[in-house]
């Protein structure tokens, strides 16, 4: 999940077999039906993703990988389209061979990135994240991986200089940068410059991702586009283990595979861009210190997610909401300790009216925000416009 940019969606197509003719294509004594080593992408003259690594023209290394991806199978028991796949990096890192592949998984429509590891005379995949982007990995520009000397990312050839958390410049070697200190459960910021190219004249002075840290567990892919630099802002003194949790804002809606629920697949709240806050106003319950409670947006392949984040005065650990679809009456369950409560929230207009059911203790009362207890049977809530009444239903857990 994170989101790139389309450069040239249909360059691959047009100039793959240039590309196959040249040192940026696939090595030259490999099989036909071996995968090919780099991508053929272009951004005019600019190979995106030529062959990276001190294995890329080893063949033998090419073959072995090659046989894991092809006995790889996605959650839903898809497997690689070869021939639209590519090695982006094929080299020893950290004294050990790594092979990383971007997998096009026709069924799913997205692309996965696949990181091998060698064991004896094969590799296998030991790690496997979901682009859930409807376009392609490789019209990213960073790429997230995890060795044991700890996070590296590996770039395409647009990419001049790489800044990681706190700025720092990493060194980066044949398209893979020097290993970082990312927190297993805290969201940094990753800052790309992109050279001049075809597709950018004037370049890029600052392509902001999140990385949302190294706890962020497979296939779940932990870098989120940040153009305008608000996630980071969003996400802060946010625990993003808790967020990506089946009760948190990015892990709460399960993605669903024909019928039903595929647990083992992305979710479909996770995030991809655009995260963004805004307040929703301070709290007071039972009489307590005043808390902020915000409202999370962020953009999914699905469309826009919400939750709400309750932030206790006191500095304590704060309390999040599992996602809801953007609608015009959300509803959010916020299990506050000892007090868990309904967050109801819409944009106010002169004509909007909301109701709730009877006897039901109002929290909170004020324009486009209401706070009501966590109900012991399923309760139904109303939103009436001037054109239009929007319900929505809370059930005990």
């Amino acid at each position: 999940m994170t989101p790139g940019r389309r450069y040239g969606r249909a360059l691959p197509v047009l100039l793959g077999a240039l590309l196959a003719s040249t040192a940026c294509g696939p090595v030259a004594d490999r099989k036909p039906q071996d995968l090919r080593v780099g991508y053929d992408s272009l951004d005019g003259t600019l190979a995106v993703w030529p062959p990276r690594g001190d294995l890329s023209g080893d063949a033998t290394a090419t073959a072995a990988v090659t046989s894991a991806v092809r006995g790889w199978r996605s959650p839903a028991d898809d497997r690689v389209h070869l021939p639209s796949s590519g090695i982006l990096f094929s080299g020893r890192v950290d004294g050990a061979p790594v092979a990383l592949v971007a997998a096009d998984v026709p069924g799913e429509s997205a692309s996965w990135l696949l990181q091998l590891t060698r064991d004896g005379d094969r590799y296998a995949v030991t790690r496997a994240t979901e682009y859930t982007d409807p376009g392609y990995l490789v019209y990213s520009d960073v790429l997230p991986v995890q060795t044991t000397g700890g996070r590296r990312y590996l770039v395409s050839a647009r990419v001049q200089t790489l800044l990681g958390p706190e700025d720092r410049r990493l060194a980066i070697a044949d398209g893979l940068s020097a290993p970082v200190d990312v927190p297993a459960c805290t969201a940094v910021g990753v800052t790309a410059t992109l050279r001049t190219t075809e597709s950018l004249p004037r370049g890029r002075a600052a392509d902001r991702l999140l990385d949302l840290g190294t706890g962020t567990v497979d296939p779940r892919y932990p870098l989120v586009r940040d153009e305008s630099g608000t996630g980071r802002r969003a996400l802060t003194g946010l625990d993003t283990c808790v967020l990506a949790g089946d009760r948190g804002p990015f892990g709460s809606i399960p993605r669903r595979i024909g019928d039903r629920d595929a647990p083992r697949s992305v979710p479909t709240s996770w995030p991809m861009a655009k995260l963004t806050v805004r307040s929703l106003g301070e709290v007071a319950l039972g009489g307590g210190a005043a808390a902020e409670l915000q409202q999370l947006n962020w953009d999914t392949d699905a469309g826009a997610m919400t939750a709400v984040v309750y932030r206790p005065a006191d500095g304590s650990t704060p309390v999040v909401s599992p996602a809801d679809r953007a609608t015009p009456l959300q509803a959010y369950e916020l299990p506050v300790p000892g007090q868990p409560l309904v967050v109801l929230s819409w944009r106010p207009t002169r004509d909007s009216s909301l109701s709730v059911p009877p006897g039901t203790p109002l929290l909170v009362e004020r324009p486009g925000l209401a706070v009501v207890p966590s109900p012991s049977r399923s309760q139904t809530y109303s939103l009436a416009n001037t054109d239009k009444t929007h319900y929505r239903s809370v059930k005990p857990r």
